[in-house]
């Protein structure tokens, strides 16, 4: 047999983890050398410098990087940890059970049945475990439409999938979205309750017909209104298709560039939806998981009459 062709044995990972257990935070190598006092600065440097730390799940390479309290820090002994770069994904968290992404605009959350294959965010982000070892997974547990931005889940273990897959409703402690609206909303709060149904052209609706369609209920929260927009914080009771974007057309004010459902103006020339904090209970330690990724500026600006 050719040598080539021969699998290289997988070279296992030495991973030491260490927790900041004070009460205050910590520079990163102030911390190393504490929680190794056995260790050569030299080393702890170059561990440094080569990106073989994580903290909380991000690769840190600055000596003075904060160690917050209750956070943990990972050194792998035997190589760097794997960095991750897409111009339309940035990795927000991983850890052996989970991974939290956000998504840029335009990007499929997984492939489609169609023969022409589209980059989509499942595919980049199992190819990037499996360059970390060839034996990871990852498994789908929730979506975002290819034109809605934020923040997106992925298992990296069956059982974190198991979990995640049948207890969605309790692991999942907050989903929050921000929209930006056509019009000005007349109440400050309040929700939305239909049943949702798709036709066959795959345009989502609600229906009145007594049997058909989903509960769906959405709750919203107006941060601001002006230059004939409105700002809303979204939440959902259930996870429906298109949910938000059909309860905001319902109401008379449909997400600003969202043709599909009945806007009439483009003002940031794309889909003004973004999913802004994503809160769970972690699957396998119940630790409180909290995520959040900023309103993007061009929907607060095109409120305040800035253009794009």
């Amino acid at each position: 047999m050719n040598r080539n062709n021969q699998r290289r044995p997988i070279r296992e990972d030495r991973i030491l983890t260490f927790v900041n257990r004070e009460e205050t935070d910590r520079a990163l190598m102030e911390f190393i050398i504490e929680s190794m006092p056995d260790a050569k600065r030299n080393d702890i440097k170059k561990w440094l410098r080569y990106g073989h730390m994580m903290v909380n799940g991000s690769v840190a390479t600055a000596f003075d990087a904060p160690v917050m309290p209750g956070a943990e820090v990972a050194l792998n002994l035997s190589r760097p940890f794997p960095v991750f770069h897409h111009p339309r994904i940035d990795l927000i968290y991983e850890d052996d059970d989970v991974m939290v992404i956000n998504k840029g605009y335009g990007m499929l959350s997984v492939g489609t049945a169609s023969k022409k294959k589209e980059e989509n965010a499942y595919d980049i982000m199992r190819e990037y475990v499996k360059r970390v070892d060839p034996r990871n997974k990852l498994w789908v547990v929730h979506r975002l439409d290819r034109h809605t931005t934020g923040l997106m889940m992925f298992a990296k273990s069956e059982r974190a999938h198991d979990v995640l897959r049948h207890n969605w409703n309790n692991i999942i402690l907050e989903r929050l979205y921000v929209a930006l609206l056509e019009g000005y909303l007349e109440q400050d709060k309040g929700f939305v309750k239909s049943r949702l149904t798709e036709n066959s052209q795959y345009v989502v609706y609600s229906t009145d017909v007594p049997g058909e369609g989903r509960i769906a209920v959405t709750h919203y929260d107006v941060i601001g209104r002006g230059n004939g927009y409105t700002l809303a914080h979204f939440s959902l009771d259930t996870g429906r298709k298109n949910q938000i974007r059909v309860h905001a057309a319902d109401m008379g004010h449909p997400i600003a560039g969202d043709k599909k459902y009945g806007a009439q103006t483009s003002p940031i020339h794309r889909l003004a939806l973004h999913a802004q904090t994503l809160r769970f209970a972690h699957p396998i330690t119940k630790k409180d998981m909290h995520f959040q990724s900023p309103v993007p500026r061009e929907f607060s600006g095109v409120i305040r009459g800035r253009k794009k």
